[in-house]
């Protein structure tokens, strides 16, 4: 037996193991989060640490879409509305109230989850472009909620949030998006790995044969949105911290957009595809910052290729290559 074989072979083993069935997650994915929990070591440079923030944080609001686009085919295009509303729950319980920022982050979270419910329960029994249109009309009216309210937002002229940290290092930043990243993943492949998550696929691949099958469409799809919301509050009511200010165009559709796309070229339906391709895309535009008038324009046209060339994004080409490299040692 070669090496290569040798190497696989323990790598189905890892597969097998109890521990791992149990988070649902795989070898592969615990590796990945090690190395990504080390690469800010070697990280000096403030920018650079910045930047990698950013991406982990459109990785994990990407991830968070995906579970909704990927796994029931509903494309919840007020996401970022949601992401808001963890932001701005967050800052003024803070600000207002004198709250600690981690159960005010968590109470963000809480309130995304429940305005998502609701919000499911009232659109989700529609089908196909008709629910993503009233998750858009809602993200709308929380933007312009946002906006309008200026003496409990400030309206456009933006919320300043407290520092989270005594310290400008963005390291502690750096862990905690980390932390939260690893904890969406971990939770949405437990869901997505269960009978919940067979649901959820049935939904999404063929709607009536799922309600022939005696599925509750309606209770799993709300189920599903609840879920992505909260997570989106979650990481909401991290941004604020970070950036240090909030404004309603963080709720914008455009921002909708951007997470879409990183999450249809790493791969529908796989979760860690739309980390992996935040990842890549999210330090690309920035070094292209005078092109960001076209930025929109830039999104569609990668869109464009990947549903053209590869629609399973980058977790189809890894497990092309994957598929390929077990062919050749046989």
């Amino acid at each position: 037996m070669t090496n290569d074989q040798n190497f696989i072979t323990k790598i189905n083993s890892l597969n097998d193991s109890k521990t791992f069935k149990m988070l649902g997650i795989s070898p592969f994915a615990v590796v990945t989060f090690m190395i990504l929990a080390i690469a800010p070591i070697f990280m000096n440079n403030q920018y650079i640490l910045h930047l990698y923030a950013s991406s982990l944080m459109f990785g994990a609001l990407a991830m968070g879409f995906d579970f909704t686009a990927g796994f029931i085919n509903i494309v919840n295009f007020g996401y970022a509305a949601f992401v808001g509303i963890g932001a701005y729950t967050a800052a003024l319980l803070v600000v207002n109230l004198g709250i600690s920022p981690w159960p005010a982050i968590i109470a963000g979270a809480l309130l995304s989850s429940v305005l998502g419910f609701f919000t499911g329960i009232l659109t989700l029994r529609l089908r196909g472009m008709f629910a993503a249109l009233m998750a858009w009309f809602l993200g709308i009216t929380l933007m312009s909620l946002a906006s309008n309210l200026v003496d409990l937002t400030r309206g456009q002229l933006g919320l300043n949030v407290p520092p989270l940290f005594a310290t400008t290092d963005k390291t502690p930043f750096v862990y905690m998006i980390l932390v939260i990243t690893a904890f969406g993943y971990v939770c949405f492949r437990k869901i997505t790995s269960s009978n919940i998550g067979l649901a959820f696929r049935a939904i999404g691949q063929d709607l009536e044969a799922a309600h022939s099958s005696g599925i509750d469409s309606t209770k799993y799809k709300v189920l599903n949105f609840t879920v992505s919301c909260f997570f989106a509050g979650l990481v909401g009511g991290f941004y604020g911290f970070f950036v240090g200010i909030i404004t309603p165009a963080m709720m914008h559709t455009r921002v909708t957009v951007e997470i879409l796309v990183i999450a249809y070229i790493g791969g529908r339906g796989s979760l860690w595809g739309s980390l992996l391709a935040a990842l890549l895309i999210i330090p690309i535009f920035e070094y292209l910052k005078p092109m960001m008038e076209i930025r929109l324009v830039i999104y569609g046209l990668l869109l464009i290729m990947v549903m053209i060339f590869y629609p399973g994004g980058l977790a189809q080409l890894y497990q092309n290559m994957l598929d390929l490299f077990k062919l050749k040692q046989k």
